[in-house]
């Protein structure tokens, strides 16, 4: 079934995200020191890191059933808003914080913020039509 202009705008932030986030969840949540400079020296750490995984997964399951159930979308999208910008905040709060991170956070960081801000863009201008559509029904 081809997609639309509109619905691929809509949702193709969504499908980077699952790209991007549950391949990520698998690293952090069964070998971190693949991609990372991160080394796992007690059973509280992999707990905290399957737990992670298992957050990014449940998002990520989130955001397939936005893009393949319109039921869902909003929810979707308002999700990946908050989980990029969270993510994001929290990068680089660490970067002030810390100091400069790794090249690959540096690149999360940045497309992080990015997938961010075109979600609040994709959900202001989602919702905007919808008031749209209302007010021409009234």
């Amino acid at each position: 079934m081809p997609i639309n202009k509109q619905e691929f705008t809509s949702k193709i932030h969504l499908i980077i995200s699952v790209c991007i986030v549950l391949p990520v969840a698998l690293v952090y949540g069964f070998k971190p020191a693949l991609l990372f400079n991160i080394h796992i020296n007690t059973t509280d750490a992999h707990h905290f890191f399957k737990a992670v995984m298992g957050l990014y997964i449940g998002f990520s399951v989130l955001w397939l059933l936005g893009i393949f159930n319109k039921t869902y979308l909003k929810m979707a999208l308002v999700s990946n808003c908050i989980f990029m910008f969270g993510i994001g905040f929290g990068r680089l709060l660490g970067y002030i914080l810390e100091g400069t991170p790794t090249v690959i956070y540096q690149i999360g960081l940045v497309g992080e913020l990015l997938l961010a801000c075109y979600g609040f863009w994709v959900l202001q201008r989602h919702t905007v039509k919808k008031e749209i559509s209302n007010n021409k029904k009234s």
